[in-house]
């Protein structure tokens, strides 16, 4: 079964935004850079929340800026040719190449894709995204590139939805810029007496 995964930036005090809507701390080096590159390689869809969708729209059309490198015209190239379904009450259209407006739930989304033939993560993009998903337990894995700064508030990369969730650390990494990558495995319970 296709995992979800959710995964972003987080400053050590646990935010993806700063308070004010700053994301400049979380620039990544060309090593984090390609790590990111290699994700998306193995990611078989994106479900993104508006504010993310509209973001990300500047890679749709990245591959005409003349000042990218290699390596984020690989990047544009990878994230057009994506699969991906926007979450939006406002929207009521969507661009970009293989993106289209969610036509269920984010349940319901999850779900057909993970019927659909096809291989590669589920990732979720967006902390309101992510929250809900979180609440209705779809997560399967939290992947956090923790950045060494703290940034004192803002948007929180964990959803506060009131339950514990175990987790199991199943691979760890740091890079040369100093940000450490810890991908965490949701352990759950088979049967109520496991």
């Amino acid at each position: 079964m296709r995992r979800v995964t959710y995964s972003m930036n987080v400053s050590l005090d646990g935010y993806i935004v700063d308070a004010g809507g700053d994301i400049n701390w979380s620039d990544p080096s060309e090593e984090v850079f390609r790590y990111w590159t290699d994700e998306i390689r193995e990611t078989g869809a994106h479900l993104l929340g508006r504010r993310l969708y509209e973001t990300m729209l500047y890679w749709e059309t990245a591959d005409r800026d003349g000042s990218l490198d290699a390596a984020e015209l690989e990047w544009a190239a990878l994230w057009k040719a994506l699969p991906k379904v926007v979450f939006s009450r406002a929207l009521t259209t969507v661009q970009g190449t293989n993106t289209r407006l969610a036509s269920g739930t984010l349940a319901e989304e999850i779900e057909r894709l993970r019927a659909e033939p096809g291989e590669g993560d589920i990732a979720i993009g967006g902390a309101t995204l992510a929250a809900e998903a979180a609440a209705s337990d779809l997560i399967d894995e939290y992947r956090t590139m923790v950045h060494p700064v703290l940034v004192g508030g803002g948007t929180p990369f964990f959803p506060h939805h009131g339950r514990r969730v175990t987790l199991e650390l199943v691979e760890s990494r740091t890079f040369g810029s100093q940000v450490a990558y810890l991908r965490h495995r949701v352990t759950r319970r088979n049967s109520p007496g496991s």
